[in-house]
């Protein structure tokens, strides 16, 4: 199945890579195994083609599907937390955030200064030499959640059994869906019949 990026944020898109296949609530899950993890960084940007390449050759596919498996435990807590904070933005989660320091102090990166369009930009790239590095990659996009966004605006679609989440970006912050084309056309369509049932 496709990846889903539509969270405008990818820790986000990161808790986004199970949920639920509507209308028949059937759960998809994007990162199964090894290889699908490895598949799904690349297609979100946050692994290039050449290190995963490396890393599925160097390392058998039980130490790769381990490190999915930690991820998607991972993802799992990331969820709860967030949830939590949403209500409760101003509590001190220390286990929490030791937790997710832990993770990512697994990871390191090098940074340089690129010329473009005029401008100099400073970027970081990470620097992976091991499967179990990789949690680290999606621990900091998530890290990145609570230090860079507002609570409020992290939102879960108000779709009828979706689970995903996202960002809310809108200019009004009004936005309830995951995706106006999907949960957004069916909350119409199920609007409308409703309407249509009233007693004239």
């Amino acid at each position: 199945m496709k990846p889903l990026f539509l969270a405008s944020q990818p820790g986000l898109d990161f808790l986004n890579t199970t949920f639920a296949v509507l209308p028949t609530s059937t759960t998809a899950e994007l990162i199964g195994d090894g290889a699908a993890f490895l598949g799904w960084l690349v297609e979100a940007e946050l692994l290039d083609r050449p290190t995963a390449s490396r890393l599925r050759r160097r390392a058998g596919g039980d130490t790769l599907d381990e490190v999915a498996a930690e991820a998607r435990a991972f993802r799992h807590w990331a969820r709860d937390w967030i949830a939590r904070w949403r209500e409760h933005p101003g509590g001190a989660y220390g286990p929490e955030l030791r937790r997710l320091n832990e993770l990512l102090q697994r990871g390191s990166c090098y940074r340089e200064i690129v010329a473009a369009s005029g401008h100099w930009t400073a970027r970081e790239h990470p620097r992976i030499e091991a499967p179990r590095e990789l949690i680290a990659l999606v621990a900091w996009q998530v890290a990145r959640i609570f230090t860079d966004e507002a609570p409020e605006l992290v939102k879960r679609c108000a779709g009828t059994g979706c689970v995903l989440w996202f960002v809310d970006r809108t200019k009004a912050h009004r936005r309830l869906f995951c995706s106006p084309t999907a949960c957004g056309n069916r909350a119409k369509v199920a609007a409308f019949r409703e309407r249509q049932r009233e007693p004239r």
